[in-house]
């Protein structure tokens, strides 16, 4: 999986990179089997991070319309305790919001210590969308990278483990699953005229996401540029990358739940 992960300083083009790479998976099932045994992983990741309250994991999601944002966190959060786990979405900023820095409604929602929180879409929006749209200069939406890289440094050295997944989806993909959303009853709830209308957009937002990419990928909050026309392998990148970039940390995690159990249980002795 390593494959898909933005190191610092590299060059992205994301028409080079293929959204249908299944990473030579033959089948649905053959990846689901794989999804499973790293869901049983992470359930028991978090349940050692609930215990230990020494870190906590945030968890990007970025992508275009129908990228799978939604699907990634019903599939691959599914074994997760939602006492330990909480969801932000980020929609159009509130009055409230607008009137404090882009920022403010980020850290609000920031997870604490043995929580962890998933974003869909995020503080990335604003070097995104107000770019794409005009909605502020480019002088102003420009020096957002390094204030972000600044505001994750802050969370990194506060103990919050970051990982970030840009969905990459193909443009024939996108028309594919709009269509379909429109044909299913139980799905056109979601349809927005909107939808089409960012599509005609589709150029101006791949340059912005190329260097949102290049410019905010770092050593220790690096992005994952996942295959997603396939949303079972989809699955299988962004369950499998969560689980390694936890897994190093089981060990201190075990050790602190072992220090918190034995002090808890020398105040009851006592």
């Amino acid at each position: 999986m390593k494959k898909y992960v933005v190191e610092p300083g590299q060059s992205v083009t994301l028409r080079k990179l293929d959204p249908s790479d299944t990473g030579g998976y033959r089948d649905k099932d053959e990846a689901q089997a794989r999804v499973d045994a790293d869901i049983a992983d992470l359930s028991r990741l978090q349940n050692l991070l609930y215990a230990a309250r020494t870190h906590s994991v945030l968890v990007v999601l970025q992508g275009i319309d129908t990228a799978g944002k939604d699907g990634t966190i019903r599939h691959v959060f599914s074994g997760i305790n939602p006492q330990g786990c909480r969801v932000a979405s980020f929609k159009k900023p509130t009055e409230e919001e607008l009137a404090h820095d882009y920022l403010w409604r980020i850290h609000a929602v920031c997870p604490q210590k043995g929580q962890i929180a998933v974003f869909n879409r995020s503080h990335y929006e604003d070097v995104l969308i107000v770019r794409v749209h005009g909605i502020v200069p480019k002088k102003v939406w420009a020096r957002r990278y390094g204030e972000i890289l600044a505001f994750e440094d802050l969370l990194l050295r506060s103990g919050t483990i970051i990982v970030k997944f840009f969905l990459n989806l193909s443009k024939a993909e996108q028309k594919k699953r709009l269509l379909a959303r429109e044909a299913d009853p139980e799905k056109r709830w979601k349809c927005n005229p909107a939808d089409w209308e960012e599509r005609k957009r589709w150029d101006d937002y791949q340059a912005a996401y190329e260097e949102m990419l290049e410019k905010t990928s770092t050593k220790e909050a690096p992005w994952v540029i996942v295959p997603s026309d396939q949303k079972w392998y989809r699955n299988v990148v962004v369950s499998n990358e969560l689980k390694r970039r936890l897994a190093p940390y089981r060990d201190e995690w075990h050790d602190a739940m072992e220090a918190r159990g034995a002090a808890a249980l020398e105040g009851v002795v006592a």
